[in-house]
Protein backbone atom coordinates (compact mmCIF):
# COMPACT_ATOMS: atom_id res chain seq x y z
CA UNK A 1 0.00 0.00 0.00
CA UNK A 2 1.42 3.64 -0.64
CA UNK A 3 2.77 5.14 2.71
CA UNK A 4 0.16 8.34 3.40
CA UNK A 5 3.69 10.62 3.87
CA UNK A 6 3.08 14.29 3.20
CA UNK A 7 3.50 15.88 -0.36
CA UNK A 8 6.81 16.64 -1.19
CA UNK A 9 8.65 19.86 -2.31
CA UNK A 10 9.32 18.14 -5.79
CA UNK A 11 5.62 17.11 -6.54
CA UNK A 12 4.70 20.52 -5.31
CA UNK A 13 6.89 22.22 -7.78
CA UNK A 14 8.75 24.27 -5.10
CA UNK A 15 13.21 23.98 -5.22
CA UNK A 16 14.74 24.27 -1.83
CA UNK A 17 15.68 27.46 -0.72
CA UNK A 18 18.65 26.47 0.66
CA UNK A 19 21.27 22.94 0.26
CA UNK A 20 20.03 20.26 2.01
CA UNK A 21 17.06 21.53 3.52
CA UNK A 22 13.19 22.57 1.81
CA UNK A 23 12.25 26.04 1.49
CA UNK A 24 9.80 27.72 3.99
CA UNK A 25 6.61 27.52 1.35
CA UNK A 26 7.13 23.64 1.33
CA UNK A 27 7.36 23.62 4.77
CA UNK A 28 3.94 25.64 4.89
CA UNK A 29 2.63 22.77 2.43
CA UNK A 30 3.55 19.91 4.09
CA UNK A 31 2.25 21.52 6.95
CA UNK A 32 -0.96 21.32 5.54
CA UNK A 33 -0.77 18.35 4.17
CA UNK A 34 -0.68 16.80 7.95
CA UNK A 35 -3.23 19.10 9.41
CA UNK A 36 -5.44 18.05 6.48
CA UNK A 37 -4.41 14.79 4.93
CA UNK A 38 -5.46 13.78 1.73
CA UNK A 39 -7.14 10.17 1.50
CA UNK A 40 -5.10 7.68 -0.59
CA UNK A 41 -7.14 7.36 -3.20
CA UNK A 42 -6.21 11.42 -4.49
CA UNK A 43 -2.71 10.58 -3.72
CA UNK A 44 -0.51 11.19 -7.10
CA UNK A 45 0.65 8.27 -8.69
CA UNK A 46 -2.17 6.04 -6.95
CA UNK A 47 -3.84 3.43 -9.49
CA UNK A 48 -6.99 2.51 -7.75
CA UNK A 49 -8.49 -0.30 -9.64
CA UNK A 50 -5.35 -2.17 -9.11
CA UNK A 51 -5.67 -1.34 -5.08
CA UNK A 52 -9.09 -2.96 -5.23
CA UNK A 53 -7.42 -5.88 -7.05
CA UNK A 54 -4.80 -5.61 -4.54
CA UNK A 55 -7.49 -5.74 -1.77
CA UNK A 56 -9.33 -8.91 -2.80
CA UNK A 57 -6.15 -10.80 -3.27
CA UNK A 58 -5.11 -10.01 -0.01
CA UNK A 59 -8.14 -11.14 1.34
CA UNK A 60 -8.17 -14.50 -0.84
CA UNK A 61 -11.52 -13.75 -1.85
CA UNK A 62 -12.79 -14.63 -5.40
CA UNK A 63 -14.73 -10.85 -5.66
CA UNK A 64 -16.43 -9.30 -8.79
CA UNK A 65 -14.17 -6.07 -9.04
CA UNK A 66 -17.48 -3.88 -9.90
CA UNK A 67 -19.04 -5.00 -7.10
CA UNK A 68 -16.16 -4.88 -5.12
CA UNK A 69 -15.81 -1.06 -6.38
CA UNK A 70 -19.56 0.24 -5.31
CA UNK A 71 -19.20 -1.38 -2.40
CA UNK A 72 -16.16 1.32 -1.36
CA UNK A 73 -18.83 3.97 -2.45
CA UNK A 74 -20.41 5.92 -0.32
CA UNK A 75 -23.74 8.40 -1.05
CA UNK A 76 -21.64 10.75 0.92
CA UNK A 77 -18.98 10.60 -1.67
CA UNK A 78 -21.14 11.15 -4.67
CA UNK A 79 -23.03 14.37 -3.68
CA UNK A 80 -19.97 16.09 -2.96
CA UNK A 81 -18.41 15.38 -5.92
CA UNK A 82 -21.30 16.36 -7.84
CA UNK A 83 -22.07 19.67 -5.60
CA UNK A 84 -17.73 20.17 -6.31
CA UNK A 85 -18.57 19.87 -9.96
CA UNK A 86 -21.64 22.46 -9.78
CA UNK A 87 -19.06 24.93 -8.34
CA UNK A 88 -16.66 24.77 -10.87
CA UNK A 89 -19.99 25.58 -13.72
CA UNK A 90 -19.99 22.15 -15.37
CA UNK A 91 -23.48 21.55 -17.01
CA UNK A 92 -25.64 19.42 -15.83
CA UNK A 93 -25.26 16.22 -17.97
CA UNK A 94 -21.48 16.39 -16.57
CA UNK A 95 -21.93 16.96 -13.00
CA UNK A 96 -24.16 13.59 -12.51
CA UNK A 97 -21.62 10.68 -11.51
CA UNK A 98 -22.25 7.18 -13.00
CA UNK A 99 -21.72 5.66 -9.71
CA UNK A 100 -24.76 3.65 -7.63
CA UNK A 101 -23.29 3.68 -3.64
CA UNK A 102 -23.08 1.32 -1.40
CA UNK A 103 -26.13 1.28 0.74
CA UNK A 104 -28.12 -1.83 -0.96
CA UNK A 105 -24.74 -4.17 -0.45
CA UNK A 106 -24.50 -2.53 2.81
CA UNK A 107 -28.00 -3.33 4.16
CA UNK A 108 -27.43 -6.82 2.50
CA UNK A 109 -24.02 -7.95 3.93
CA UNK A 110 -25.68 -6.85 7.50
CA UNK A 111 -28.59 -8.62 7.25
CA UNK A 112 -26.54 -11.69 6.14
CA UNK A 113 -23.71 -10.91 8.94
CA UNK A 114 -26.28 -10.88 11.88
CA UNK A 115 -28.28 -14.07 10.27
CA UNK A 116 -25.08 -16.14 10.23
CA UNK A 117 -23.88 -15.30 13.33
CA UNK A 118 -26.90 -16.08 15.14
CA UNK A 119 -27.50 -19.18 13.41
CA UNK A 120 -23.61 -20.65 14.54
CA UNK A 121 -24.18 -19.59 18.02
CA UNK A 122 -28.04 -21.12 18.01
CA UNK A 123 -25.42 -24.64 16.92
CA UNK A 124 -22.91 -23.86 19.25
CA UNK A 125 -24.74 -22.85 22.54
CA UNK A 126 -28.58 -24.49 22.30
CA UNK A 127 -28.72 -23.67 26.34
CA UNK A 128 -28.31 -20.05 25.29
CA UNK A 129 -31.14 -18.12 25.68
CA UNK A 130 -32.18 -15.72 22.75
CA UNK A 131 -31.22 -12.51 24.65
CA UNK A 132 -27.65 -14.04 25.12
CA UNK A 133 -27.20 -14.95 21.35
CA UNK A 134 -28.62 -11.20 20.52
CA UNK A 135 -26.26 -9.36 23.03
CA UNK A 136 -23.46 -11.49 21.47
CA UNK A 137 -24.60 -10.41 17.89
CA UNK A 138 -25.09 -7.20 18.62
CA UNK A 139 -21.47 -6.96 20.40
CA UNK A 140 -19.84 -8.69 17.26
CA UNK A 141 -22.00 -6.24 14.68
CA UNK A 142 -21.33 -2.98 16.53
CA UNK A 143 -19.70 -0.11 15.53
CA UNK A 144 -17.07 0.15 17.10
CA UNK A 145 -15.99 -3.95 16.69
CA UNK A 146 -16.94 -3.68 12.95
CA UNK A 147 -14.63 -0.01 12.42
CA UNK A 148 -11.63 -1.87 14.31
CA UNK A 149 -11.84 -5.16 12.00
CA UNK A 150 -12.12 -2.67 8.99
CA UNK A 151 -9.37 -0.87 9.91
CA UNK A 152 -6.74 -3.46 10.36
CA UNK A 153 -7.90 -4.97 6.53
CA UNK A 154 -7.20 -1.19 5.46
CA UNK A 155 -10.30 -0.88 4.54
CA UNK A 156 -10.57 2.95 5.22
CA UNK A 157 -7.94 3.03 2.02
CA UNK A 158 -9.75 2.59 -0.56
CA UNK A 159 -13.71 4.16 1.05
CA UNK A 160 -14.73 6.96 -1.36
CA UNK A 161 -16.13 9.24 1.25
CA UNK A 162 -16.53 13.12 1.95
CA UNK A 163 -14.44 13.03 4.79
CA UNK A 164 -11.34 11.99 6.02
CA UNK A 165 -10.28 9.75 8.30
CA UNK A 166 -13.50 7.95 6.94
CA UNK A 167 -16.04 8.44 9.50
CA UNK A 168 -16.86 5.21 12.03
CA UNK A 169 -20.19 4.94 10.94
CA UNK A 170 -19.53 5.16 7.42
CA UNK A 171 -16.33 2.81 7.73
CA UNK A 172 -18.61 0.64 9.21
CA UNK A 173 -21.22 0.45 6.55
CA UNK A 174 -18.53 0.40 4.07
CA UNK A 175 -17.23 -3.00 5.31
CA UNK A 176 -21.15 -4.89 5.84
CA UNK A 177 -21.41 -3.83 1.92
CA UNK A 178 -17.89 -5.47 0.83
CA UNK A 179 -19.55 -8.33 2.78
CA UNK A 180 -22.39 -7.86 0.43
CA UNK A 181 -20.48 -7.59 -2.64
CA UNK A 182 -18.90 -10.78 -1.30
CA UNK A 183 -22.31 -12.89 -1.14
CA UNK A 184 -23.37 -11.43 -4.63
CA UNK A 185 -19.90 -13.01 -5.83
CA UNK A 186 -19.39 -15.95 -4.29
CA UNK A 187 -22.39 -17.47 -2.74
CA UNK A 188 -23.28 -17.84 1.01
CA UNK A 189 -21.03 -20.47 2.02
CA UNK A 190 -17.86 -18.97 1.25
CA UNK A 191 -19.25 -15.07 3.06
CA UNK A 192 -20.24 -17.17 5.80
CA UNK A 193 -16.42 -18.62 6.29
CA UNK A 194 -15.51 -14.70 5.99
CA UNK A 195 -17.81 -13.43 8.54
CA UNK A 196 -16.81 -16.47 10.65
CA UNK A 197 -13.37 -15.89 10.62
CA UNK A 198 -13.42 -12.28 11.12
CA UNK A 199 -16.15 -12.13 13.90
CA UNK A 200 -15.55 -15.02 16.19
CA UNK A 201 -12.38 -14.94 17.40
CA UNK A 202 -13.15 -11.42 18.41
CA UNK A 203 -14.98 -13.04 21.38
CA UNK A 204 -11.60 -14.72 23.17
CA UNK A 205 -11.19 -13.57 26.57
CA UNK A 206 -14.65 -12.00 26.56
CA UNK A 207 -16.71 -13.05 29.28
CA UNK A 208 -20.43 -13.55 28.63
CA UNK A 209 -21.64 -11.54 31.16
CA UNK A 210 -19.06 -8.89 30.27
CA UNK A 211 -21.40 -8.44 26.60
CA UNK A 212 -24.60 -9.68 28.03
CA UNK A 213 -25.60 -7.54 31.01
CA UNK A 214 -27.77 -9.41 32.76
CA UNK A 215 -29.40 -6.81 35.78
CA UNK A 216 -30.67 -9.68 38.20
CA UNK A 217 -28.25 -12.89 37.99
CA UNK A 218 -30.03 -15.11 40.61
CA UNK A 219 -33.91 -14.11 39.43
CA UNK A 220 -32.27 -15.76 35.57
CA UNK A 221 -30.86 -18.59 37.13
CA UNK A 222 -33.73 -19.91 39.57
CA UNK A 223 -36.06 -19.37 35.93
CA UNK A 224 -33.52 -21.10 34.31
CA UNK A 225 -33.62 -23.59 36.98
CA UNK A 226 -37.15 -23.89 37.27
CA UNK A 227 -37.28 -25.01 33.73
CA UNK A 228 -35.26 -27.52 34.05
CA UNK A 229 -36.82 -28.73 37.11
CA UNK A 230 -34.21 -28.15 39.66
CA UNK A 231 -35.38 -26.70 43.36
CA UNK A 232 -34.15 -22.98 43.89
CA UNK A 233 -30.57 -22.78 45.46
CA UNK A 234 -29.55 -22.21 48.52
CA UNK A 235 -26.91 -19.71 49.24
CA UNK A 236 -23.99 -20.24 52.05
CA UNK A 237 -20.87 -18.85 53.05
CA UNK A 238 -18.43 -21.72 52.57
CA UNK A 239 -15.11 -18.80 53.10
CA UNK A 240 -14.59 -15.47 54.23
CA UNK A 241 -11.22 -13.62 54.91
CA UNK A 242 -10.54 -10.55 56.31
CA UNK A 243 -14.00 -9.70 57.78
CA UNK A 244 -12.61 -7.29 60.62
CA UNK A 245 -10.39 -5.22 57.73
CA UNK A 246 -11.65 -2.52 54.85
CA UNK A 247 -11.04 -5.27 52.47
CA UNK A 248 -13.27 -8.12 53.57
CA UNK A 249 -13.50 -11.41 51.36
CA UNK A 250 -16.65 -13.75 51.38
CA UNK A 251 -17.21 -16.93 48.85
CA UNK A 252 -20.36 -17.75 48.66
CA UNK A 253 -21.79 -21.53 47.33
CA UNK A 254 -25.11 -21.87 45.91
CA UNK A 255 -26.59 -25.63 46.88
CA UNK A 256 -29.75 -27.53 44.93
CA UNK A 257 -30.29 -30.73 46.28
CA UNK A 258 -27.83 -30.54 49.12
CA UNK A 259 -25.14 -30.44 46.32
CA UNK A 260 -23.26 -27.40 45.49
CA UNK A 261 -23.47 -26.05 41.69
CA UNK A 262 -21.00 -23.07 41.64
CA UNK A 263 -19.14 -21.13 44.11
CA UNK A 264 -18.32 -17.14 43.55
CA UNK A 265 -16.09 -14.58 45.31
CA UNK A 266 -17.56 -10.88 46.28
CA UNK A 267 -16.18 -8.17 48.68
CA UNK A 268 -20.41 -7.98 50.09
CA UNK A 269 -22.33 -11.23 50.81
CA UNK A 270 -24.95 -9.96 47.85
CA UNK A 271 -21.86 -9.57 45.35
CA UNK A 272 -20.65 -13.14 46.01
CA UNK A 273 -24.24 -14.68 45.80
CA UNK A 274 -24.47 -12.71 42.57
CA UNK A 275 -21.14 -14.22 41.12
CA UNK A 276 -21.91 -17.73 41.88
CA UNK A 277 -25.53 -16.94 40.13
CA UNK A 278 -23.31 -15.58 37.27
CA UNK A 279 -20.87 -18.92 36.95
CA UNK A 280 -24.08 -21.36 37.42
CA UNK A 281 -25.37 -19.82 34.42
CA UNK A 282 -22.23 -19.50 32.60
CA UNK A 283 -22.26 -23.82 33.48
CA UNK A 284 -25.92 -24.38 32.52
CA UNK A 285 -25.54 -22.36 28.90
CA UNK A 286 -21.84 -24.07 28.40
CA UNK A 287 -20.44 -20.70 28.00
CA UNK A 288 -17.46 -21.28 30.83
CA UNK A 289 -13.75 -19.89 30.71
CA UNK A 290 -12.83 -22.84 30.08
CA UNK A 291 -14.77 -24.17 27.28
CA UNK A 292 -13.79 -25.79 23.98
CA UNK A 293 -12.41 -23.78 21.62
CA UNK A 294 -14.48 -22.89 18.49
CA UNK A 295 -14.57 -26.14 16.17
CA UNK A 296 -13.83 -24.78 12.67
CA UNK A 297 -14.22 -28.19 10.85
CA UNK A 298 -17.94 -28.67 12.01
CA UNK A 299 -20.22 -29.16 8.76
CA UNK A 300 -23.00 -27.18 10.16
CA UNK A 301 -21.31 -23.88 8.93
CA UNK A 302 -22.55 -24.35 5.82
CA UNK A 303 -26.22 -25.40 6.83
CA UNK A 304 -26.14 -21.69 8.88
CA UNK A 305 -25.06 -20.19 5.59
CA UNK A 306 -28.07 -21.52 3.74
CA UNK A 307 -30.26 -20.70 7.24
CA UNK A 308 -28.82 -17.35 7.12
CA UNK A 309 -29.53 -16.50 3.15
CA UNK A 310 -32.70 -18.37 3.45
CA UNK A 311 -33.76 -16.07 6.52
CA UNK A 312 -32.99 -12.95 4.43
Amino acid sequence: MPVCDPLRPKQLGVRSGLPGGPSPQSRRAADRSRRCPLPPSEKPNWDYHAEIQAFSHRLHENFSLDLLKTAFVNSCYIESEEARRRELGLDRETVALNLQDNSKLAEQGMSFSRSYLTQCFEGAYPDLPAKGIGALVDFLTSQELVTYVAQNLSIQDLTLCKEFPVPPEVLQRTFFAVVGALLDSSGPEKTGIFVRDFFIPQLIGKDLFEIWEVVNPMGLLVEELTKRNIPSPEPRITRQLGISTVLPLYFVGLYCDKKIIAEGPGETLFAAEEEAARVALRKLYGYTENRRPWDYSKPKQGLAAEKAISSN
